[in-house]
């Protein structure tokens, strides 16, 4: 299941131990020792199959690739749910968010509501960190909630530079430097298709809307103050973490760096879309310029570790926060089934990479379903943090380099409104809501290791196993809270 590569992590995972039995002969202490940072790297709609390491030949992503090439490549990653809020809201605290209320996704003015975020009561991975010594900083996309009591502030950081809402121009108006595409229910003049300007701007009718006004009562903000910021946003976050890595170098930190990219308005910068001018659709060139930018944005970071002399403490992971919208932005989640909104594997199965120089062994590639709820469990253990009861996630080291084919988790459950799904070891039991006057929907069964696409259901050939799951799903399902909002 996994490549078994030599590593130093079970000598790793003794010396604790041995520690504690000579630090008193040595007239020393565990606080004694530096724990190590926390880097997590979060794309936003990153498909599944976008990423060099994952097969994507015509976009270079050497950055990210190389977090693989010197750690994990985690290939059954899961994200908690299949959009940005309530999967945001699983990192954070390790559970899944339909276990305490948080299963839809805040959008527009609902972000300002006093009801629509993460509640104040549950304990993040910032706040858990930080009670054990960590310095915590979030740079980049919030979403979870826009109202004073949600602030980042108030769930465990430090620092905050970024935005509240769902999404964010990377450029604003008017648009200097960048080619921006705008979703249009109509071109102007009326009609469908395309619409190219003179001056880099273009309308396109694909989704049949209108572009969100992302900006609306949504500044970039530093801690609680809005700020003008003329940089591409993209490039401003990574000024920010580099900068956050320099002043913090002298105590452990965490850092998450959440990017708004690949995420909706499509801008690319003028560069990038130079440098992917072979590309013939210009609705997949700007993504490219996009991705590309972020590979070295996401660089920059990983470079700034290495001058810092952090490289070898650091625990870094990358992820997206859900499946790529296809139809959106051109993201690719094959091989995978689905896209963002989905229960489908393309919604829920996302990049997923983890680095740590001296733990784990580089280039492993690991099968078994790994979550992004244990991020925080992992990084808490590290951390000798006292990780809250409540957590479902688990410290996924042990599982990277042992030959027991013990999966970290057993059962994934994913809830949200009519749409659900649930894995149990090598089988997916989804459902997909309908919508209007049609046929109610129905299970679908589906075995992940010879039907990875998911294309055949096999709800009728496996009656038995498909009420074994359904059984399983209702017990889990009677455990989660109603919706919050």
């Amino acid at each position: 299941m996994k490549s078994h590569s030599p590593s130093s992590f079970r000598l790793s995972t003794l010396l604790p131990g041995l520690f504690l039995l000579l630090a008193p002969l040595m007239g020393m202490t565990l606080a004694d020792e530096r724990p190590p940072n926390i880097v997590i790297l979060f794309a936003d709609d990153l498909g599944y199959g976008e990423l060099g390491c994952q097969g994507n030949k015509d976009i270079p992503t050497p950055n990210i690739d190389a977090i693989a090439a010197n750690g994990v490549r985690c290939t059954a990653g899961y994200v908690t749910a299949p959009n940005c809020s309530p999967s945001r809201a699983g990192l954070l605290t390790g559970r899944t968010p339909t276990r305490f209320g948080y299963e839809f996704n805040p959008t527009g003015a609902k972000n300002e509501e006093p009801g629509f975020g993460l509640p104040v009561e549950e304990i993040t991975i910032a706040e858990t960190l930080q009670a054990a010594g960590y310095t915590t900083g979030l740079i980049g996309k919030w979403h979870q909630g826009g109202a004073a009591r949600y602030h980042p502030f108030r769930h465990g950081f430090d620092e905050f530079f970024g935005f509240t809402h769902e999404g964010h121009y990377f450029v604003p108006p008017p648009y200097r430097g960048v080619t921006t595409m705008l979703r249009r229910k109509t071109l102007p003049g009326g009609g469908q298709g395309r619409w190219v300007g003179k001056r880099g701007l273009i309308y396109s009718t694909h989704m049949g809307y209108d572009e969100p006004d992302y900006d609306a009562n949504n500044p970039i903000v530093r801690g609680g103050q809005p700020v003008v910021e003329t940089e591409y946003l993209t490039d401003a976050l990574t000024r920010e973490a580099v900068d956050f890595i320099r002043r913090h170098d002298d105590k452990p930190f965490l850092l998450y760096l959440a990017y708004n990219a690949v995420h909706s308005p499509l801008q690319g910068a003028d560069a990038y879309m130079e440098k992917f001018s072979h590309i013939e659709d210009l609705h997949r060139r700007i993504f490219a310029a996009m991705l590309a930018n972020m590979d070295d944005s996401v660089g920059a970071v990983m470079k700034q570790l290495q001058d810092s002399g952090l490289e070898e403490n650091t625990l870094v992971f990358f992820l997206s926060d859900n499946g790529g919208p296809t139809r959106e932005l051109t993201s690719s989640n094959l091989p995978l089934r689905g896209e963002k909104g989905q229960m489908y594997e393309g919604a829920l199965r996302v990049p997923f990479l983890m680095q740590w120089k001296g733990k784990i062994s580089p280039g492993e590639v690991y099968t078994q379903p790994v979550s992004s709820m244990d991020i925080f469990a992992t990084a808490a253990t590290w951390a000798n943090a006292e990780i809250p009861d409540q957590v479902e996630g688990v410290n996924l080291l042990p599982y990277l380099d042992s030959d027991d084919e013990t999966e970290p988790h057993e059962t994934l459950f994913w809830r949200q409104g009519n749409k659900t799904a649930l894995r149990h070891q090598d089988w997916k039991l989804v459902k997909m809501g309908r919508r209007g006057r049609g046929a109610p929907a129905k299970w679908e069964l589906y075995h992940l290791p010879t039907d990875l696409s998911e294309t055949h259901d096999r709800s009728t050939e496996e009656p038995e196993k498909l009420a074994e799951l359904v059984e399983l799903w209702q017990t889990m399902n009677a455990e989660m809270m109603d919706p919050l909002f």
